[in-house]
């Protein structure tokens, strides 16, 4: 019974630390306990004493270990602590001074909405404090760049409104990193492995060294002059950390190794490149990164690079991580995107079944829409999937007074209304918002002779239907027949109010839907007025931005 109380003890102390930037409150664990296992309640002083012996160990640790002892242990799938979520931007832990943040995305193509919730992020916490926000392109890997992906992250960072006070590319660092390896080495805290990797991993897994760690410093200064001359796999630069660490993962992690691959920025001036987390290392502390926003998947990369901070002698950054980001129907991997467009699934980067920025803005969402969702998920450490309907609300209410209103009618049926009265003829004035006079009027000609949708005279056979701010008619065997022009009638009806768009001068339009299939149609006259990027609510379809007007008018359909 003892050891069941002091695991939940422990769990329960993990979460309250890290929602108070690693420090528990004895208070408030017991509590949780007493209201939540009434069984020990009669316990209580052992529940006390027991409850400060854990909390004194957990906040000895780190709050990055905090967070990965939580990660091992499934926490947040096997306990229900009684909170109330934080919601927003918290504060950040420990600050002292400037705050200095940065972005770091890997240039192997364009950012997508995951991205975005870092960059809003991390903007947001430099407005707060004044701070200094730093765009690193992390392009170490030369199997893993797209020369055209430089560009397409700053252009999809400026349409998401982050600016930036410095950029640095690490493929200009190289020489440094180099430099960095070999003071490691000759601190004794790296080595030159030479030992095949299957090899390696054979003793890492079984918590042994490999003969290689135990070469004097002059041994793996010489072999680390050698390895620019070595082939790829031949030999890496491994950090010493804790063999006998309890993740495999972090024992005697790569920092350098050989790469044969031509490197789309540099060429072939180097074929020694560093790891991603010796680079991001070096660059956070000579750059001066105070803090660092990062998914919880980064938790053991994050554990890594402290070895590296306290081996240098290093300041920590403080790392705070936030849950995963995942989102419903889009692809959000880059590779896999990558292979979709190369096989022709995607029409590109854009393409709307994806969850690229450019393709989420192609459709009319609005950069500020994102940022509300991004503040409103905050850093919290736990998953968050993203619905396309809760960014649609966000977006809809931006647009509601944005989007002026036009008629467009797919699946159009060219009707021809019988006995219309002479007076009911002439030009139609529409507002183009209803709650904004001031912006004007649509004209739309009405003659008698429109377009409806096919499935609207369908849903209404033999019944009154209603022309928007024109005529009342009723479809019946194959003939449309004028009612009325009473708008009373039509509500005394119960009839469906519907869209239409003249015969005469009406455009052909596209609308791209999300799953990138394309409606035709036509639309009012006044449409072609219209500028690409203009986004528009058509009306009884749904709101649109529109992409081209000519050679033809396509829009690219957002959501209702």
């Amino acid at each position: 019974m003892e050891d069941h109380l002091k695991e939940l003890i422990y769990k329960y102390t993990l979460l309250n630390a890290v929602k108070h930037n690693g420090h528990a409150q004895s208070g408030a664990v017991v509590g949780v306990i007493m209201a939540s296992h009434p069984e020990f309640r009669s316990e209580a002083q052992k529940v006390m004493k027991l409850t400060a012996e854990i909390i004194e160990a957990v906040n000895s640790l780190t709050l990055t270990k905090q967070h990965l002892e939580m990660e091992n242990k499934g926490i947040f799938e096997t306990v229900k602590e009684r909170k109330t979520e934080e919601k927003g931007l918290v504060d950040l832990p420990n600050v002292e001074g400037e705050v200095v943040l940065r972005f770091a995305p890997n240039p192997s193509g364009p950012l997508h909405i995951g991205h975005a919730r870092a960059a809003i992020l991390n903007q947001e916490y430099v407005k707060r404090y004044s701070g200094k926000l730093i765009l690193r392109l992390e392009d170490t890997d030369p199997r893993r760049i797209d020369p055209k992906a430089y560009q397409m992250i700053e252009e999809d960072l400026t349409w998401l409104g982050v600016k930036w006070d410095e950029k640095i590319i690490q493929s200009d660092r190289i020489t440094l990193y180099h430099q960095y390896a070999e003071k490691l080495i000759e601190l004794g805290q790296a080595y030159m492995c030479t030992c095949p990797g299957d090899e390696f991993k054979k003793l890492k897994d079984q918590s042994q060294a490999c003969s290689c760690r135990d070469l004097s410093i002059d041994d793996n200064l010489k072999l680390w002059k050698e390895m620019p001359f070595m082939s790829e796999g031949e030999a890496v630069l491994r950090v010493k950390t804790d063999i006998q660490h309890k993740n495999p993962a972090i024992r005697d992690w790569v920092a350098m190794r050989i790469v044969d691959f031509e490197h789309p920025r540099i060429g072939t001036l180097f074929n020694v490149y560093p790891m991603m987390n010796f680079a991001v290392t070096v660059d956070d502390h000579l750059l001066g990164i105070t803090h660092v926003l990062r998914g919880k998947d980064h938790l053991a990369n994050s554990e890594k690079q402290e070895y590296l901070y306290h081996h240098f002698g290093w300041t920590v950054p403080e790392f705070i991580h936030y849950g995963r980001l995942k989102m419903e129907d889009v692809a959000l991997s880059t590779s896999q995107a990558r292979k979709g467009i190369n096989d022709g699934l995607y029409t590109g980067w854009d393409d709307p079944r994806l969850g690229t920025l450019r393709a989420i803005s192609k459709r009319g969402i609005k950069k500020e829409a994102l940022k509300e969702l991004m503040l409103e998920i905050g850093v919290k450490i736990a998953d968050t999937t993203i619905s396309w309907k809760k960014i649609y609300g966000l977006n809809r209410n931006l647009l509601e007074d944005e989007a002026n209103r036009y008629f467009a009618v797919f699946h159009p049926e060219k009707v021809i209304i019988e006995n219309l009265p002479e007076s009911d003829k002439g030009v139609i004035k529409r507002l183009k918002h209803p709650d904004f006079p001031d912006r004007g009027y649509r004209m739309l000609p009405f003659d008698g002779i429109v377009y409806l949708d096919q499935t609207d005279l369908e849903r209404n056979e033999s019944k009154v239907l209603r022309l928007m701010d024109a005529v009342n008619i009723v479809f019946k065997d194959g003939k449309t027949i004028f009612h009325s022009s009473s708008l009373e009638e039509a509500r005394r009806s119960n009839a469906q109010i519907v869209q239409w768009v003249p015969v005469t001068s009406s455009p052909d339009v596209e609308l791209v839907m999300h799953d990138n299939t394309i409606l035709k149609g036509l639309a009012e006259p006044s449409i072609e007025e219209l500028n690409p990027n203009d986004v528009v609510q058509l009306e009884r379809v749904g709101f649109a931005r529109l992409d081209e007007i000519q050679p033809k008018i396509r829009f690219y359909f957002a959501h209702k």
